[in-house]
């Protein structure tokens, strides 16, 4: 029985569970790689911010995913605050050295060191360095305005081909919206 016991198993063990979630977060997250991260054998996906996946496991991943970007909005503020006291000079020159050993490089570490702790944070939750990295540079910044609710399922009509299985579509709010259509008025004509 599973009293109070909340989550689906998908009929493996915990930790293959947590891998599973950790593997569906993270993909989606790279489907928003820049043009730059994509080689020779590293194939486009059709659309960025959206995977393709059975229903229950889009259920499942979804609450991780919305975690992740709360996450990295709150490392917003204060990466913004960091970016105040940090310098444009190349590492190891000489004015870095001095920027180094300034009272400022002091106000920029104890600004950023809450960001550091959310990212940090944010690679226990989802396992990879280079999602994490898009996730804060790419997603949580076009959330910033958004109060929740980043992420939607969409039921797809045709079943998985092996198993029949529930598929869905598990993609980001914003990006890939359907426009409203205005009606065109048309004019009476009197006879």
């Amino acid at each position: 029985m599973r009293h109070r016991k909340s989550g689906r198993k998908f009929g493996r063990n915990p930790s293959h569970q947590r891998a599973l979630l950790r593997s569906l977060a993270s993909a989606i997250f790279l489907t928003e790689k820049p043009d730059s991260f994509y080689g020779e054998k590293d194939p486009r996906p059709k659309k960025a911010g959206r995977i393709v996946t059975t229903l229950e496991k889009a259920k499942e991943v979804r609450p991780l995913v919305e975690k992740c970007i709360t996450i990295a909005k709150k490392a917003q503020k204060y990466l913004e605050i960091a970016d105040s006291f940090a310098t444009t000079a190349a590492r190891n020159s000489e004015e870095w050295k001095q920027w180094r050993n300034s009272e400022t490089w002091q106000k920029w570490n104890a600004a950023i060191a809450p960001a550091v702790a959310l990212r940090r944070r944010a690679i226990q939750l989802i396992g990879d360095k280079r999602a994490v990295s898009i996730l804060f540079d790419i997603v949580a910044p076009r959330f910033l305005e958004r109060n929740g609710g980043y992420t939607r399922i969409v039921k797809l009509a045709i079943p998985r081909l092996g198993d029949s299985g529930k598929k869905a579509i598990l993609e980001f709010v914003g990006q890939n919206d359907r426009k409203k259509q205005q009606a065109v008025a048309i004019p009476v004509v009197k006879d």
